[in-house]
C-alpha cells in the first residue's frame, strides 16, 4: 500500500510573532519552523497503517528551502521518502496553487492508494487542502477523521462532527483528514534522525508538476496583517460583594458600553 502524506512546515505554536516591515506577512527572522502539528497524526497514522498492512509511505510539501527540514523530521519518525516541490513561482502561493502543486507530485507517485493531510496547517488554518485535493485528484474525501480502518479497496473513517461523531465508509483511493485525537504522534531518536539522511527526497519545480506561471499565480493575497491588540490591564474591584456588583454593571453601561 502506497500512503502520500501531504504535510506543511509552520511556525512553532510557542512562537512569539512579529510583522515584517511590508506589513503583509510575518518576520521569518528568529522563528523556529515545524512539521504542522495536525500534520504530525497523518504522519502517524500513515506509519501505522504501513506497519500493518506494509507498503510505504512518501511525504510531500510545497514550500522554500527550509520546508526540508521538515520533510527530514517525517522521514525520521520512519517515512520511507519525502517529495518537495520548490520554485519561486510558489513563493508567494495561496491554497489553490499549493494544492494544484501538491496534486501535481502526487500524480508522478501513482498509482498512490491512500493520501493524508492534516485537517488545517496551524500558520494558516485555511483547512482548504484536503478539500481542494480530492477535487483536483477526482478523488473522496472524509475530513476531521478520529479513526481510520482500512481494508483493502476502502476505509471506514469515524470523524468528529459538533456534539457528537459520524462514520462514514469510502472507497480506495481517498484524500482523508486528520483531526487531533487520531492518535499520538511518536517521538523521533536519534537513529531515526540518522537513519533519515539517508532516504531518497526528491525535489521537484513547478514544471515538474505540471505548473506554469498563470497555475501558480495565487488568486488570494494578503494585503495587510496585524497582532491581535494588547489585552488590557486587569482592574480590581473593591468592596463587599453589593457593591462590586453595582460598580460592574457601571463599567459596562459606561465604559465597556455592552449593556
Amino acid at each position: 500500500m502506497k500512503i502520500v502524506v501531504c504535510l506543511k512546515q509552520v511556525p512553532d505554536t510557542e512562537t512569539r510573532v512579529q510583522i515584517a516591515p511590508e506589513g503583509d506577512r510575518i518576520a521569518e527572522g528568529t522563528i523556529n519552523w515545524i512539521v504542522s502539528p495536525y500534520d504530525e497524526f497523518a504522519i502517524e497514522e500513515a506509519l501505522k497503517i504501513k506497519e500493518a498492512k506494509s507498503g510505504e509511505v512518501v511525504l510531500v510539501t510545497v514550500g522554500p528551502e527550509r520546508a526540508q527540514s521538515a520533510l527530514r523530521t517525517g522521514l525520521a519518525m520512519g517515512a520511507d521518502s519525502a517529495v518537495h516541490v520548490k520554485d519561486s513561482l510558489l513563493d508567494v502561493a495561496d491554497t489553490l496553487a499549493t494544492a494544484r502543486a501538491l496534486a501535481g507530485a502526487i500524480k508522478t507517485l501513482e498509482p498512490v492508494d491512500l493520501i493524508l493531510c492534516g485537517q488545517q496547517g496551524v500558520g494558516g488554518d485555511n483547512s482548504q487542502i484536503p478539500g481542494l485535493l480530492a477535487e483536483l485528484l477526482d478523488l473522496p474525501q472524509v475530513t476531521v477523521a478520529v479513526k481510520i480502518d482500512v481494508q483493502d479497496t476502502s476505509a471506514i473513517v469515524e470523524r468528529e462532527i459538533e456534539g457528537a461523531h459520524e462514520t462514514w465508509e469510502t472507497a480506495l483511493p481517498a484524500v482523508i483528514s486528520a483531526q487531533k485525537g487520531l492518535n499520538e504522534p511518536r517521538y523521533v531518536n536519534l537513529k531515526g534522525i540518522m537513519a533519515a539522511k539517508k532516504k531518497p527526497l526528491a525535489v521537484l519545480d513547478a514544471a515538474a508538476v505540471g505548473l506554469d506561471a498563470a497555475a501558480a499565480a495565487p488568486r488570494v493575497k494578503i494585503t495587510a496583517m496585524q497582532l491581535p491588540p494588547p489585552r488590557p490591564k486587569v482592574r480590581m474591584i473593591e468592596g463587599d460583594a453589593d457593591g462590586q456588583a453595582k460598580e460592574v454593571v457601571r463599567l459596562l453601561q459606561e465604559e465597556a458600553k455592552v449593556i
